[in-house]
């Protein structure tokens, strides 16, 4: 028998990362996962932390998301965080906005197995032909959106990764 959407439990992940530079591979710096289950998205799911990509976070990087090479210090590494990983994401539909950079960092727990996956800008983009701006925050504010957000999400914005995880839900 096939599961309905409404007992689906739907899992959005997103990460935040070190940026792109010459010589360097791009590393995760911030990862935020959030649960849905059928309408509802409880903050109790909530799950938000800082990685340390043991290397330097472009100034570009941080111009975006404010995460700055003193926040990352104390933090754990990926792979560190394969237990939390594993126990809020299996058996579940990843959700992402512009799954492959979450696909790509995921690399880092080979034969991981999450999935199916849900990319919600390709979602959006067939649901919503010519709206324009695909951005999770054009989308927020084109769908009417940003006070829930805000709501579940208080003193965080856009480029946190926990509230574009909350977002895509």
């Amino acid at each position: 028998m096939s599961a309905l959407i409404r007992d689906t439990v739907f899992a959005a992940l997103d990460f935040e990362s070190a940026g792109e530079a010459p010589g360097m591979t791009d590393s995760p710096v911030q990862a935020g996962i959030a649960e849905m289950r059928g309408i509802a998205i409880p903050p109790e799911t909530f799950y938000r932390t800082y990685i340390n990509p043991r290397r330097p976070v472009t100034w570009a990087a941080q111009k975006v998301h404010g995460i700055s090479a003193g926040q990352l210090t104390e933090a754990p590494d990926m792979k560190a965080l394969w237990p939390e990983f594993r126990s809020r994401l299996s058996g579940k539909v990843i959700v992402a906005h512009g799954a492959g950079t979450e696909k790509r960092f995921l690399r880092a727990f080979p034969l991981h197995g999450f999935g199916p996956w849900v990319d919600t800008v390709v979602l959006a983009r067939r649901a919503w032909p010519g709206l324009g701006d695909y951005s999770l925050e054009g989308l927020a504010r084109a769908l009417h959106f940003e006070a829930e957000l805000d709501n579940l999400c208080p003193g965080l914005k856009f480029h946190d990764a926990l509230f574009d995880a909350v977002g895509s839900l």
